[in-house]
């Protein structure tokens, strides 16, 4: 799934996972923007990890499947540009723990999300986005296969389903872009 805001997403939570496998109580927030030949990596962290974030955004950027400069971004040439600093003390002081005094942790920022776990089917989603995500599965396996030759990373999908109450009656819409 390589659509330049999703390759954005995954390179953040390439981030994310390589401080936590350093160090569990990492805080990061950490925003990635990507556009032709350049991934920008901003936000504040506060961790005794340390990364190498021209490792991590290049291994991100390979595994979706960007390696060449014809595609719009490839691992290894793209511009690779840094401006994270440390969370600010101020979120600090709201957000750590303070083991002797009992007190639970605070949260030092908010996000909106999309979407949300279910029973539905067997990945937890819902039936729609699970739906939308096997078509680019199954575009991404054609890709890397080269059973098509012109398929890009930069796929999309949206499946509409018509419900009656809580059950799914029929697929009313399916758009697939790549």
């Amino acid at each position: 799934m390589g659509h330049p805001d999703k390759l954005a997403d995954q390179i953040s939570d390439g981030v994310l996972d390589a401080y936590l496998a350093q160090d569990p109580t990492s805080r990061v927030a950490c925003e990635t923007l990507v556009t032709t030949g350049l991934a920008v990596i901003a936000g504040e962290i506060t961790s005794r990890g340390t990364i190498d974030y021209q490792q991590v955004v290049r291994g991100v950027i390979r595994d979706v499947g960007y390696t060449d400069d014809e595609m719009g971004i490839s691992a290894d040439t793209c511009s690779v540009l840094v401006a994270v600093g440390k969370q600010s003390g101020d979120i600090a002081l709201g957000v750590d723990a303070d083991n002797s005094s009992g007190k639970d942790i605070g949260a030092g920022d908010q996000g909106l999300m999309f979407g949300y776990a279910c029973n539905d089917t067997p990945e937890l989603m819902p039936l729609p986005i699970a739906l939308a995500h096997r078509i680019l599965n199954r575009l991404t396996e054609a890709r890397q296969r080269k059973e098509v030759d012109w398929l890009r990373p930069d796929s999309k999908s949206q499946v509409t389903i018509e419900f009656e109450g809580n059950r799914p009656v029929r697929v009313d819409t399916v758009v697939v872009s790549t």
